[in-house]
């Protein structure tokens, strides 16, 4: 009979161990790996959300020429106002040219002149050392250049007018009024800042400043018109 109690006893922990596991198994916390581990990606998917980055960051190339080509466009239509006409045709600051060219366009140059700048000609033109200026001349007009292009290209930094046969694109010349000036250009300046007796300058220019045109005044009329590029 005590025997019988005994294993009744026994039988009965065991159950009860065995029931107290199984419990635990059933309400173990999972680890933080196992409730936030993101899902695999896959590669093909990775390089998609990588590319699709990149393009959204980086404007396009199309974009980029684009963006160029109206810069660079703008900068020709602004040239286009920096020049003169002579026999229907149109001689620009920053054109390329060379003798024949000038021949041409003008006809043959009354006389030339040249000179290359040197570190000793007492111009201190340090940044044109080595280059060569050259002068045509022509009646009423003077018109240089500077090999200091692309490959050494010349072209047309400086035109000087003081002949009445020469008109600017916007149609004024030597002679002109200073009214005639001033409607041509009204987003001129004269640099006295009122028209007087005295001779004074006013001056039409590129928002950058480095390509000028001046009209000289005298009397109240324009005497002279230069044209520049400022040579870095």
């Amino acid at each position: 009979m005590k025997s019988l109690i005994k294993r009744t006893i026994v039988t009965g922990f065991l159950v009860l161990c065995v029931g107290a596991l199984s419990g635990c198994g059933k309400n173990r916390v999972k680890s933080p790996d196992e409730t936030t581990a993101p899902a695999k990606v896959s590669a093909s998917t990775e390089t998609e959300i990588i590319t699709e980055t990149e393009t959204t960051k980086a404007p396009s190339t199309a974009a980029q020429s684009t963006a160029i080509s109206d810069s660079e466009n703008a900068t020709k239509e602004s040239l286009k106002e920096l020049g003169f006409i002579y026999n229907g045709k149109t001689i620009t600051l920053l054109d390329f040219t060379d003798d024949q060219k000038m021949e041409a366009m003008l006809g043959k140059a009354e006389d030339t002149k040249t000179h290359t700048y040197s570190s000793s000609d007492g111009l201190n033109m340090d940044q044109l050392i080595g280059k060569t200026e050259k002068q045509y001349l022509y009646p009423g007009l003077v018109i240089k250049t500077i090999d200091a292009g692309e490959n050494n290209k010349s072209y047309i930094y400086q035109i000087e007018i003081t002949g009445t046969q020469y008109t600017t694109v916007r149609n004024v010349k030597v002679g002109d009024s200073f009214e005639t000036l001033k409607e041509a250009y009204p987003e001129g300046n004269l640099i006295g800042g009122e028209l007087s007796n005295e001779e004074d300058d006013f001056r039409f220019e590129e928002e950058d400043y480095a390509n000028v045109m001046n009209f000289h005044i005298k009397n109240k009329k324009v005497s002279s018109i230069q044209i520049y590029s400022l040579i870095d």
